[in-house]
């Protein structure tokens, strides 16, 4: 205990030169058309190039230094401007920086005390985000994912419905029924499943050829469900559906759900964000739902994870839902406005900072720029299109999504 358990000068300087090595090579080649996407490899023989196993005793720091280096050859990169298969691409170098400091800082945004200066930002981040989707207050928190947004909307829905079930559980519940489209993410299989609403109570509402929610059939299948006994809670509503893009029709969904008194969450994970756009918020018309799942990691560039759930309720029911009040953290008499105490909304404890990087990417290119990021999506999308047509060998599987949405799907037909 006489000696400091680090060597703060020879970390200092592995940590210059990771940072260049970072810069080098995961920003500069990882942004770079004339480098690979992804030196792929197999499994066993990557497994022998990173040599995994953990050793007994610590190595030099150039050996550290150079196993930097082959992880990030190895990895794909992301940033790449011809990186296509995720919906999470590119690299923002504001964005990257927010990112950096969050783990440099290394702190838990559940109490004020603890994480002052992010809970007053993602207040302020999450206000923003309420304003685009048409709220004048609410309220709302970052979640690890798009998935668990949903999920928290399945639990805050069902709480709102049923509060006994916090206390009682679903043995206390009739049989419950939600419902989404077939074009909906996973996620929702995997929340009922979770929630113990169980995956043969959602019920997957009909599409029409676009790929787009029926209205119509959405009230037939609930209905159904009240015919066979089950009490219908939740309706999910995508805007940006994974596969084919499509943007379900809000508005008549919504006219549905406030007949049948349901909860009307809409999953935005991907298409949010053309709310920031003149041109393309008419797609998520009708929005103003009870809760919308958000993803700005999705066509903006933030980076993995930046995910907002939102709600429009002002009651505080995310903090009834959820909450606890462990007395080691959340204590009442604290000597300051406990409100700012957010931690207890999420089921999580631990909850790293997920707003600084798109605060920080705010800051730098305004409103202005990130409708501008949008708007680019939207215009690469139908510029593909045309070079798609104008090549054998491919083809469209719905042309007429071109102008609903930033997705695109192509059929290749190998010679």
């Amino acid at each position: 205990l006489e000696h400091p358990g680090l060597d703060k000068a020879a970390g200092e300087e592995f940590l210059r030169e990771a940072l260049q090595i970072l810069l080098d090579e995961a920003v500069r080649k990882g942004t770079d058309v004339t480098e690979k996407v992804c030196e792929w490899k197999e499994p066993e023989e990557l497994r022998e190039l990173l040599d995994l196993e953990l050793p007994s005793r610590g190595e030099r720091p150039e050996r550290l230094l150079e196993r930097c280096r082959v992880v990030i050859q190895y990895s794909v990169r992301t940033g790449h401007p011809r990186f296509f298969n995720q919906l999470f691409s590119g690299l923002d170098h504001h964005a990257l920086v927010g990112r950096l400091i969050t783990e440099a800082l290394n702190t838990s945004q559940y109490t004020y005390e603890i994480a002052p200066v992010f809970v007053l930002m993602e207040e302020v981040v999450l206000a923003k985000l309420r304003e685009l989707v048409g709220w004048s207050s609410g309220d709302g928190i970052f979640s690890p994912g798009g998935s668990i947004s949903n999920m928290y909307a399945m639990n805050v829905a069902r709480f709102h419905r049923f509060p006994e079930s916090r206390r009682k559980g679903n043995w206390a519940l009739p049989r419950l029924a939600l419902f989404a489209s077939r074009e909906s993410h996973y996620s929702i299989q995997k929340g009922a499943a979770f929630l113990g609403i169980g995956t043969d109570n959602v019920h997957l509402v009909g599409t029409d050829e676009r790929g787009k929610m029926v209205p119509e059939e959405l009230e037939k299948e609930i209905q159904r469900a009240k015919a066979e006994g089950a009490k219908p809670f939740f309706v999910c509503a995508t805007c940006g559906t994974t596969v084919l893009g499509a943007f379900d029709p809000l508005s008549g969904i919504a006219d549905v759900c406030q007949r049948h008194g349901l909860w009307f969450h809409v999953d935005a994970a991907w298409g949010g964000s053309a709310l920031l756009s003149g041109k393309h918020r008419h797609l998520l018309a009708g929005i103003e739902a009870d809760s919308v799942a958000w993803n700005p990691h999705k066509m903006l560039a933030v980076g993995l994870q930046c995910s907002a759930f939102l709600l429009r309720d002002t009651s505080g029911l995310l903090q009834r839902c959820h909450g606890a009040s462990a007395t080691y953290l959340f204590q009442p008499d604290k000597f300051y406005d406990v409100s700012y105490d957010t931690g207890d909304k999420t089921p999580q404890c631990g909850r790293r900072v997920d707003c600084l990087k798109l605060w920080l990417l705010w800051k730098a290119i305004g409103t202005e720029g990130l409708a501008c990021r949008v708007e680019r999506a939207f215009a690469f999308t139908r510029y593909l299109a045309e070079e798609v047509k104008r090549r054998d060998g491919f083809q469209l599987v719905l042309e007429v999504q071109l102008v609903a949405s930033g997705g695109l799907c192509v059929c290749v037909f190998p010679p």
